[in-house]
């Protein structure tokens, strides 16, 4: 019965991940832990371990029916490996509480604007129609967004994605896909740092890739059928879940005296 569950869970956080472009990771940490009473250090390596089977499953799609723009996502995922070394080595200095809450009232900001305000950029016609712009701030962008999955543990698909779509005028759907594509190669990198240390539990992992993979299967497909306004609006609830955790984490770290 535990391993349907899994199975389960696996899937729909393997379509809501293929869809938005977010690996899922923040829908299995949460589910193993409070669903499963998993401990973290266990949880947040096969999530990462799903967001790489999950980038593999979904990001041939996207290529295929030219979703993913392969250019930018090389360009902005070099600056985000760079910021999660450069995250690794400064994460003793910094109050990992601390980046949490800001991070999270960014997030909450972003999601609250997602929601009350209308873009005023129409989405082009076709998907090929746009070019890129604003690389200074993609790639700084993605630089801080590799730094933060460092030093919280979490992926840069909710950063990546309103960051590429709202400063850099990339399509929503683009946006979602170049960061499906992306986060494969990072959570690799993560993952193996857990799998040396031997947090990498198989027994837990195969049943949730299994799901994973079906479900980024199934999600890859709806994507390019599903309105960019509820994609957005999508997005936003889960920016806010990830604002959430975060301000939840930062002030459990911050004013431990408050949340006992």
């Amino acid at each position: 019965m535990t391993v349907l569950l899994l199975m389960v869970v696996g899937g729909l956080a393997g379509a809501l991940g293929a869809m938005l472009g977010i690996g899922g990771g923040i829908v299995l940490v949460p589910a193993l832990v409070l669903g499963f009473g998993l401990p973290l250090e266990e949880a947040v390596p096969a999530s990462l371990m799903c967001v790489v089977a999950n980038s593999c499953a979904a990001a041939a799609g996207y290529v295929d029916n030219h979703l993913s723009d392969i250019r930018l996502g090389l360009t902005l995922e070099l600056a985000t490996v760079l910021g999660a070394i450069s995250g690794g080595l400064v994460a003793a200095l910094i109050a990992p509480a601390m980046v949490a809450v800001v991070f999270g009232l960014f997030t909450l900001y972003v999601a609250l604007q997602m929601i009350l305000l209308r873009s005023p950029r129409r989405e082009p016609a076709t998907l090929d129609d746009y070019q890129p712009t604003n690389y200074p701030l993609g790639i700084s962008g993605s630089f801080v967004a590799g730094g933060l999955s460092a030093l919280l543990g979490v992926g840069g698909g909710p950063l990546k994605v309103p960051l590429m779509s709202y400063g850099m005028h990339v399509p929503f759907k683009v946006a979602s896909a170049t960061s499906n594509l992306m986060i494969g190669v990072t959570g690799a990198a993560s993952v193996a740092a857990y799998a040396l240390r031997g947090h990498l539990k198989l027994a837990l992992v195969s049943p949730l890739v299994v799901g994973v993979l079906a479900g980024a299967y199934v999600g890859s497909r709806l994507m390019p059928k599903v309105p960019t306004a509820v994609l957005k609006r999508l997005f936003a609830l889960v920016l806010l879940t990830v604002a959430g955790q975060m301000l939840w984490k930062g002030g459990a770290g911050l004013w431990p005296s408050i949340w006992e």
